[in-house]
This record gives structure tokens, C-alpha cells and sequence, in this order.
């Protein structure tokens, strides 16, 4: 969730980022110092208002535009968050995100007078006639740093909750003189997660914002409810994607691709005009070049398909490279693992290998060359060479026959 609103605030240019967490939370830090942003502790939770105050320290000396975000609102976009501080300078001191409620119980009010923004009141805190507005603040706002950090340090804890409210910045403003604006948005780009229910109706939003992008954008989803994104999934038009496909994350679908049923994909690129599935798997380092055919049941992780290559049945290709219009039998496996160490299959152009194949790595095989069916192959193949490395075949004429007069005879010694 967090990487959500991260990704956002480098949308928007953030000079510096600054993310408040809880003592102990030791993975979201982490996570915040990969995407560029500071993390400070909130040792003791005392309000929102204090969170923000925590991050006072770390921006000494910045007199920029200021937001506060919420970590656990990952669906806000780009788009509204530039209009929260598009009024900022010009006529507006302090700018509040919120959006009307279907139920507005459990969120702040917004109480409004002459379309100006005059104090947020917590749910807790607000009388029977505040509670029937359904204008709820969604926890956002923008102002200039300094401006909200002066605010900040002048509120108390004299509420219900005993805490320190971010909200109650706004009437302190208005008493200053200060001009506060709302900016209302889509409810349910402003849903907050705090618990798995929440998170799942989050998911199931953000599924069904990107599936609307991606077809607006000329993408045919053939059952667009069965289908799952990630955030960073490129799939370009005309690309074609079946029904209950998996996109898991670093994975990008170039135009006029298909991508059929009940597969999944997850660090991987599919090339031009290339046939993925169904059943088939894209793991990551997977790249398939213009025109491949990737068929049912084959797994592809950490290899090259070149261009108009084909696995179409029943096969692995691990840590390898198939040359331009090869083929790939049913059943062909790369032997890429010998319990220690990763090893290298290289297949050139042109080449044929027979179903029911074994490549034990590390191993080449020249262009041109072609591998008979059933063949374990250890040793290098020259280039336009034909390859078996299989048993001779042995056959006793009469001794199916005689195999079953003799089973026979066992039956009926046994009873």
C-alpha cells in the first residue's frame, strides 16, 4: 500500500518525502529508503497531528509546498493530488481532499460556509446536525510548510480521543485570517485500508481502474473480471488477453501480442504478435521475441526466445536461448540445475529438437541442428548435426505372448 503512495508523491515532483511510521516497523522503513523517501519514528501515538509534526525535524529548513498523504490510501491518483495543490499561492493557504460519503459515519466533517472551508470536526467530536453531512475529509491536505507546521504547534488534545487532531488546523487557520479550500474527489479513490475486507475492496477497485485504463487505451480483455494487474503492467494496444490470466509484477505485453487463458506471468516481456498459453507460465527473466509461440503447459523463466521460436507443449526452458524459428518439442526439459550451481542452455537458429528431449546444461546446439525425439543430450551439438543420445531399441518377436500366458498362470496358481 505504501508503495502505492510513494510511487504518487515521485509522481508529482516531491522534492523530498518523509514517511512517519510506528516503533518496530522495521520492513516499512525499508521499504521507504528504496523508493528515495526518509523514514522517522512516532514513538508514541498521539494523534495525527502529531505524526505530522514528527516529520518537522527531518524538513528543517524547507519552506516549500507541504502534503500529507496517508499510507493507507492507495488508490489516490496523480490527477487529484495535482488538483490539492493547484490553488496553493494564489488564493488558498491550506487545501483539504475530501469526498462525498454514500455512509459518512467514523469520517471527519467538513462544515462549510459561503463555499469556504471554516473546520473539519472528527465524527466523535461532531454534534447530531454536523453528522448529517455526507462531506467527509479524506485525510489529505496541502499548504506551505511552514504554515502547517506553525498550525501544528498551536492545537491541543482537548477531544474525545484526547489526541492531537491534524484536522483541527483548519479553524485555527481561520481564525489567522487564512483562506482554506476543498478539493473533492471520487470516494472511492479516497478508501483507507484497515483491515483484509478493506484491503480486499481496494484490490478489487484498483483491478477494476486498471482494466478500464488498459481497454480504454486499445486493449481487448476478453473477460476483464477474471483478469489481475499489477501496477506496473504494460500492455500495449491491440495486445489480446484471455480470460483468468495473471499478472504478477514486471511484466510488459508488447502491441498485437496474445495472451490466452489461465496463465500467469511475472517478470517477464512477450514480444510483437507473439501467442502465449493457454496454461503456460512467464517467469521472471522470460523474454519471447516477435511471433513466438509459447503453448499449454510450458514454463519459460529466465530464458530468450528469438524471434518466430515455438515451445508449444509440455515443456521447461530454464536459464537458455532458443534462436530465432526454432522448435521446441513436447516434453523437452533444460537440465539448468545440478544442486549448486545454475547452468547455460544455448540453442541456435534453426533448430529442431525432437518431443521428450533432455538438454543437460551447460550445452550448445548449433544452427540447423536437430535432436531426435527422446535423446539426453550432454555434449555439444555441431551446427546442421543430428543428434540422438537414447537407447537402441530391442525387439523379441512372440514374447508379448508369452509374457501374458505367463501372468496367466500366476493368477491361477494364486486363485
Amino acid at each position: 500500500m505504501l508503495a502505492h503512495v510513494l510511487a504518487v508523491a515521485k509522481a508529482l515532483g516531491a522534492a523530498r518525502t518523509v514517511v512517519v511510521t510506528a516503533p518496530g516497523a522495521h520492513a516499512v522503513a525499508q521499504l521507504a529508503a528504496e523508493w528515495g523517501a526518509e523514514a522517522i519514528v512516532q514513538e508514541r501515538q498521539l494523534g495525527t497531528g502529531h505524526a505530522v509534526l514528527v516529520g518537522e525535524k527531518p524538513l528543517a529548513g524547507f519552506d516549500g509546498h507541504l502534503m500529507v498523504l496517508f499510507g493507507d490510501a492507495p488508490l489516490l491518483t496523480e490527477a487529484t493530488l495535482s488538483r490539492l495543490t493547484a490553488g496553493l499561492g494564489k488564493n488558498v493557504d491550506l487545501s483539504a481532499l475530501g469526498f462525498r460519503a454514500a455512509n459518512p459515519a467514523g469520517y471527519g466533517r467538513m462544515m462549510v460556509e459561503n463555499d469556504s472551508l471554516i473546520r473539519i470536526v472528527e465524527d466523535k467530536d461532531a454534534s447530531e446536525d454536523e453528522r448529517r453531512t455526507d462531506l467527509c475529509f479524506a485525510g489529505m491536505l496541502a499548504g506551505r510548510s511552514a504554515v502547517i507546521f506553525d498550525l501544528l504547534h498551536g492545537i491541543d488534545n482537548r477531544n474525545a480521543q484526547s489526541e492531537f487532531y491534524l484536522t483541527d488546523i483548519i479553524a485555527l487557520a481561520r481564525k489567522r485570517g487564512l483562506a482554506c479550500a476543498i478539493v473533492e474527489g471520487d470516494e472511492k479513490e479516497m478508501l483507507g485500508v484497515n483491515s483484509r475486507a478493506q484491503l480486499a475492496q481496494a484490490e478489487s477497485a484498483f483491478q477494476a481502474r486498471r482494466r478500464t485504463e488498459l481497454m480504454e487505451n486499445g486493449v481487448s480483455l476478453l473477460a476483464p473480471e477474471t483478469i489481475y494487474l499489477s501496477a506496473d503492467t504494460i500492455i500495449e494496444p491491440d495486445a489480446i488477453i484471455g480470460p483468468y490470466v495473471v499478472f504478477g509484477p514486471g511484466v510488459t505485453v508488447r502491441r498485437g501480442a496474445e495472451i490466452r487463458a489461465f496463465c500467469h506471468l511475472e517478470g517477464a516481456e512477450v514480444g510483437e504478435g507473439a501467442i502465449v498459453g493457454p496454461f503456460a507460465r512467464l517467469r521472471p527473466g522470460a523474454v519471447l521475441e516477435e511471433s513466438v509461440h509459447v503453448g499449454n503447459f510450458v514454463e519459460v523463466k529466465n530464458a530468450r526466445l528469438e524471434k518466430g521460436a515455438k515451445a508449444n507443449h509440455l515443456s521447461y526452458i530454464g536459464d537458455a536461448r532458443v534462436g530465432a524459428a526454432s522448435n521446441i518439442g513436447a516434453g523437452t526439459i533444460t537440465c539448468n540445475y545440478d544442486g549448486d550451481d545454475k547452468h547455460f542452455t544455448d540453442i541456435g537458429a534453426h533448430v529442431f529438437v525432437g518431443s521428450h528431449s533432455t538438454l543437460v546444461a551447460p550445452v550448445k546446439i548449433g544452427d540447423g541442428a536437430y535432436v531426435g525425439a527422446g535423446s539426453v543430450i550432454t555434449d555439444n551439438v555441431e551446427p546442421d548435426a543430428l543428434a540422438l543420445g537414447r537407447a537402441r531399441q530391442v525387439a523379441k518377436p512372440g514374447r508379448a505372448e508369452s509374457l501374458r500366458a505367463e501372468n496367466k498362470a500366476k493368477k491361477n496358481r494364486n486363485g
